[in-house]
């Protein structure tokens, strides 16, 4: 689903739009629980009601809007409007996360950072959004049915790149599609879910890339096709998910821009390209970091050193999402073995492990960090792996002192790691291990 499920948005005149690199949007997920047994708590619409100045209003905190999701354990924070550079995000996201918790304390709640809940039960547990805009939440849940993984128990962090006219939006979206496969490499926190070992460090794309099957042409293979104009992209991709909507939306509640699934999307409405696959983190420095990293890898194949290539010649979807399929599973230690995606980012080998792939990209185009924000959350991921690794890790040492065992975790210990990164988002700081 959207980041925004069918809410208006305050569209801008295309020439007052930023171009290519100009700004940014960034919207972090992240979940409210029980403050004692770290159980979803569904308040979301109280902690709202708090702290807006007026009933039905969505509060605003130094240029970070808050915001409801699908769900109501889920809170989205999200700068409000785009930001000129990343710089400065780190604080503003933190003050919102720490006034969140002020309030959440009032009800027995918190909030905690990562992509997954790693025992909700969303068959029973599910609470959607009753408020405002619940004709698009109903048609969603009619459809495909959201009390399941793939909808209610999944957190992300988006990032809205701007772009004007089509040639800017070719160079993007075509950016874009190289960078995606790799995310995952990046940003993987999702390796437990129903109390046990998932199949996969990004079990949250395994989900999502599941949750519109009734409707395959919603997700596509993830990754998306390439597309080189507004009109081509309305055409061979909204068209497509469009007429196979029809039978099952008769009133098009869903025919807009935001019912694409893929792990990017084009939003013509706003003049943006909104990144999808980027698991939530433990701390805004984390979270801003490999939105940064991806940023930069993003500009160097639209504007910079990679992008002098015909991109009718980048590989194809179907390549790419093998990619994805390796990074989804393994995280950082997947084989990036396809010569054309190595090529195109300009490294000359016949296969690399995929967190030295993000550290070759990274050495060659490092992303500005004029303040220091995220540069130390950045180098804890590419030396001690993603937040999953760090998770799985600890995990296992866990289970090694008698407190979990085989694929099941015992829940005292999940719930230890898990309180841990509570802390870790509460002081912005990235996860260490229980301690």
């Amino acid at each position: 689903m959207s980041d925004d499920g069918g809410k208006p948005t305050t569209v801008l005149p295309e020439r007052a739009r930023p171009g290519l690199f100009e700004a940014y949007g960034v919207e972090i997920e992240t979940m409210i629980v029980d403050a004692e047994t770290l159980a979803v708590k569904p308040v979301c619409d109280e902690l709202m009601e708090r702290v807006a100045e007026a009933p039905g209003e969505e509060p605003e905190i130094d240029g970070i809007g808050w915001s409801n999701e699908l769900t109501l354990h889920v809170l989205e924070l999200k700068t409000a409007g785009p930001a000129p550079e990343l710089a400065g995000l780190v604080g503003r996201f933190h003050a919102s996360v720490l006034r969140a918790d002020e309030e959440l304390r009032a009800l027995g709640a918190r909030l905690m950072p990562g992509a997954m809940h790693p025992w909700m039960d969303p068959h029973t547990e599910t609470e959607l959004w009753p408020h405002e805009y619940t004709e698009v939440y109903h048609a969603f849940d009619r459809i495909f049915g959201c009390s399941g993984h793939g909808w209610a128990n999944l957190q992300s962090t988006h990032l809205n790149l701007p772009f004007s006219g089509d040639e800017e939006f070719a160079r993007l979206h075509a950016a874009i599609r190289i960078t995606l496969p790799l995310i995952p490499a990046l940003a993987a926190s999702s390796p437990i879910l129903d109390g046990a070992h998932g199949g996969a460090l990004d079990s949250r794309l395994v989900a999502y890339r599941g949750n519109a099957r009734r409707v395959p042409s919603v997700t596509g293979l993830v990754v998306p096709e390439p597309a080189f104009s507004q009109e081509e992209y309305e055409r061979e991709i909204l068209g497509r998910i469009y007429a196979d909507m029809a039978p099952l939306d008769p009133e098009g509640i869903l025919r807009y821009e935001w019912a694409n699934a893929r792990g990017a999307i084009a939003r013509f409405d706003r003049g943006t390209v909104e990144v999808r696959v980027i698991d939530a983190q433990e701390c805004p420095s984390a979270d801003l970091g490999v939105v940064a990293a991806v940023s930069e890898v993003v500009k160097a194949l639209a504007v910079g050193a990679l992008a002098g290539r015909d991109l009718g010649r980048d590989p194809s979807t179907e390549a790419l999402a093998a990619v994805l399929e390796g990074t989804t599973r393994d995280a950082e230690e997947a084989t990036v073995s396809d010569r054309g995606v190595l090529g195109v980012l300009g490294i000359h080998a016949d296969g690399m492990r995929a967190g030295d792939v993000w550290r070759a990209l990274l050495d060659r185009f490092p992303p500005e960090d004029p303040e220091g924000e995220w540069t130390g959350a950045l180098e804890r991921i590419l030396a001690s792996g993603t937040l999953a690794r760090r998770i799985v890790r600890e995990v296992a040492a866990g289970a090694r002192m008698g407190r979990g065992a085989g694929q099941v975790v015992d829940r005292a210990l999940l719930a230890a790691v898990y309180g841990a990164l509570c802390g870790c988002l509460e002081r912005n700081e990235p996860f260490e291990g229980v301690g």
